[in-house]
């Protein structure tokens, strides 16, 4: 795991030219009810089995979850995955709870 990301800091990502993967880790009936534009939910759960789905591509992979403790741990999950060699995996802290950004849901 590469650290954290300020709410501010992924604005700047996701409005700026960087490639980024935000991975939200809630049960899909939270991801639902709103979540970051762009990102897709990999439930914690399920992450063990589903992370050769991640992009390793891109610029960067910011693991979200409701207050920013549990994407810590999914982070350094992510981060210890082979086949994300040399990829920064970072949590965003503070989590959605200190998000100021769009949120979208499922409508």
């Amino acid at each position: 795991m590469d650290g954290e990301i300020t709410a501010s800091e992924l604005v700047d990502l996701l409005y700026g030219d960087a490639d980024i993967e935000v991975v939200d880790i809630r049960r899909p009936a939270a991801f639902e009810r709103g979540h970051i534009p762009g990102s897709r939910n990999l439930p914690f759960s399920r992450l063990v089995d589903q992370v050769d789905e991640l992009d390793d591509t891109v610029d960067r992979i910011v693991t979200v979850c409701p207050h920013g403790e549990s994407s810590v741990q999914a982070a350094r999950l992510i981060a210890s995955y082979e086949g994300i060699d040399g990829t920064p995996v970072v949590s965003l802290a503070g989590g959605l709870e200190g998000w100021d950004g769009p949120i979208e849901n499922g409508e």
